[in-house]
């Protein structure tokens, strides 16, 4: 008998991400059950009633999806739902809260591949600078990059408390040093700019951070890349659908939303698939979704 594929997802907030559930579905999972309010102390005894109900055999078929807000509660849960199996009983999980982790993956990808397709650099050869660096995606974007040997600033709109403490913990999770510096005014935020090769805003939906006269008054700058969708661009006159094309008065190429989306939904389909598809119980994590995204990216 084929054992129905079955995926619980868990989220702390009051509701489950529509987006989430419709690519788990069509990714192929037979069923989709989502479960909300969900504390950090709550993981271990959901996983366990998951991995207990069923033969050990069919722990492949079950899956564990982690949602959320913000990437260390998401990443607190995964360790404790690694903690919760008890072999033979274990499943595969798969951790994106707020899709943060597939997205960073997508943007990091697209620009190392644009970096080497115009430029002939790589991550490890240039200065990035993130603004939107408090939020979930600004967060996984500034791990991925700095694992990969960049030179990586996280921007602090409001001051450099809030960035302290986001560089602090990198630091103290993942063995890696991110810079926090201040751009809570148009002048700091120019200076940084200046500075950069690469910009990534991960700013919040419908914020312009970045304008064109400081664009253009960054003569080392090659890629500027956004993951914001929502008018105004979070990068003044980067288009939605950029995908390489020269920003205007700058020797830059952009990435538009639209063209990192398009790898952010391969990334977070293609793992669903690949928890349908694995013979053993498999992890997740924004680690993965950049192997993934890498070879997603064009």
């Amino acid at each position: 008998m084929t054992r129905k594929t079955i995926l619980h997802m868990l989220t702390p907030l009051r509701q489950m991400s529509p987006f989430d559930v419709n690519i788990a579905i069509d990714a192929g999972y037979d069923a989709v059950v989502p479960y909300t309010d969900v504390g950090l102390s709550d993981v271990g005894n959901l996983v366990q009633d998951a991995i207990f109900s069923r033969p050990p055999d069919a722990g492949v078929a079950t899956g564990i999806f982690l949602a959320g807000k913000d990437a260390p509660t998401g990443l607190d849960m995964l360790d404790a739902a690694k903690k919760a199996m008890v072999p033979p009983f274990e499943i595969s999980v798969f951790a994106d809260p707020a899709g943060s982790f597939t997205t960073a993956a997508a943007m990091v990808a697209k620009v190392e591949k644009a970096l080497a397709k115009h430029h002939e650099r790589r991550l490890a050869d240039v200065s990035v600078a993130i603004f939107g660096a408090t939020g979930v995606v600004g967060y996984c974007t500034a791990v991925i990059a700095a694992s990969e040997g960049a030179d990586v600033k996280i921007v602090g709109h409001d001051g450099l408390r809030r960035v302290e403490e986001i560089a602090a913990s990198i630091k103290d999770r993942f063995g890696v040093t991110v810079t926090p510096v201040d751009g809570s005014s148009e002048e700091k935020k120019s200076e940084i700019v200046k500075g950069a090769n690469v910009l990534l805003a991960a700013a919040k939906a419908g914020v312009q951070v970045i304008s064109t006269a400081q664009l253009q008054n960054a003569p080392d700058l090659l890629v500027a890349a956004d993951v914001n969708a929502v008018p105004p661009a979070g990068i003044e006159g980067l288009k939605v659908n950029a995908n390489g094309e020269q920003l205007d008065g700058t020797k830059a190429i952009g990435i538009g939303p639209l063209s990192i989306g398009n790898v952010k939904y391969k990334t977070q389909s293609g793992l669903f698939v690949r928890m349908i598809e694995a013979k053993k119980p498999v992890i997740f994590d924004f680690r993965d979704a950049f192997t993934l995204a890498r070879d997603l990216a064009k």
